[in-house]
């Protein structure tokens, strides 16, 4: 699963689990206390365009997923 990724105008392809580790290492550099306020909130707003794209991918791969009961009947997975 990839997202486009957009950072400073720097667009590139992660693969889901690449962008949550990306955001767990911004979590850790929003937590250092010797990073200033702007810096922070430019963190904080990367991490929010990645929260988003991962939740759009999540979102698309949720709506083609199948279920099928025991009869051998797909149904879409809801």
């Amino acid at each position: 699963m990839e997202i486009v990724y957009q950072d400073s105008g720097n667009e590139k392809e992660l693969k889901l689990e690449e962008a949550l580790d990306r955001i767990d290492a911004l979590l850790n550099q929003m937590g250092d206390k010797d990073v200033s306020l702007e810096e922070t909130f430019r963190l904080y707003q990367e991490g929010m365009r990645l929260l988003k794209n991962c939740s759009e991918q999540i979102d698309r791969v949720e709506k083609q997923m199948i279920q099928i009961d025991e009869e051998g009947q797909i149904h879409e997975f809801s």
